[in-house]
């Protein structure tokens, strides 16, 4: 495997998506305790040390102030995700943006690095896994905008139906495997359950869970 290069990836923002409304979780995911601060914080600052831009899309913005970044809201508000990569294309002040979702800890710079320099000339570069396609991890270019645009204009609202619509690169499964053979960097905390086993598995770091945060004292066991 080749060895990875330093310092920030040109021409790209991270765009953090942060509209969900954390039905399962039963309170705004984005905000549970983990590593001392918030789970959206320990994204953000992954996205920080690879990124010379980061923004958040929320229609909520208030929520996440803590944040040193801009925060942006949806143009076409409760059309999902697609609405949010749009919003962070429209926002993004460099050609290009990695898209990842508020609630994704276990990101891989490795592969962030490595799938950046697969994209060429695409308008889309799109991992896989084991359960799929990863659009939620994925780098999209402003040259998308427009079937994006017309997409949500005519009520569509998931990315992969555009995908015969712009030129999208797949990174085969097998290929991702090579730096993340658990395909770890996909998962998500869409549950109690889910955010139970985040707090479990890293009893070795610092406290996941602090006084003062009611959703995370409704979590604890």
């Amino acid at each position: 495997m080749e060895t990875f290069s330093v310092g920030h990836l040109p021409g790209i923002t991270g765009v953090i998506l942060a509209g969900g409304e954390s039905r399962r979780m039963g309170c705004p995911k984005a905000l549970l305790p983990y590593r001392g601060g918030r789970l959206i914080e320990a994204i953000y600052w992954q996205l920080s040390e690879l990124f010379d831009e980061v923004i958040v899309v929320t229609n909520s913005p208030e929520l996440y102030a803590f944040l040193p970044c801009r925060k942006v809201s949806d143009l076409y508000p409760g059309r999902g995700v697609l609405a949010g990569i749009q919003s962070g294309l429209h926002h993004s002040g460099f050609p290009r943006i990695f898209v990842t979702a508020c609630d994704m800890p276990y990101l891989n710079r490795d592969l962030i690095r490595w799938l950046a320099a697969l994209m060429g000339d695409n308008a889309a570069l799109v991992p896989a896994s084991d359960g799929g396609l990863e659009p939620l991890h994925a780098y999209y270019d402003k040259a998308a905008l427009p079937s994006i645009n017309a997409a949500l204009a005519s009520g569509v609202q998931r990315i992969v139906e555009l995908f015969d619509r712009f030129p999208v690169r797949i990174v085969p499964a097998a290929e991702v495997a090579v730096l993340d053979p658990t395909f770890t960097s996909f998962r998500n905390i869409n549950t109690p359950d889910d955010y139970c086993r985040l707090r479990d598995g890293e009893r070795d770091h610092a406290p996941l869970v602090e006084a003062g945060t009611k959703c995370g004292q409704g979590l604890e066991s």
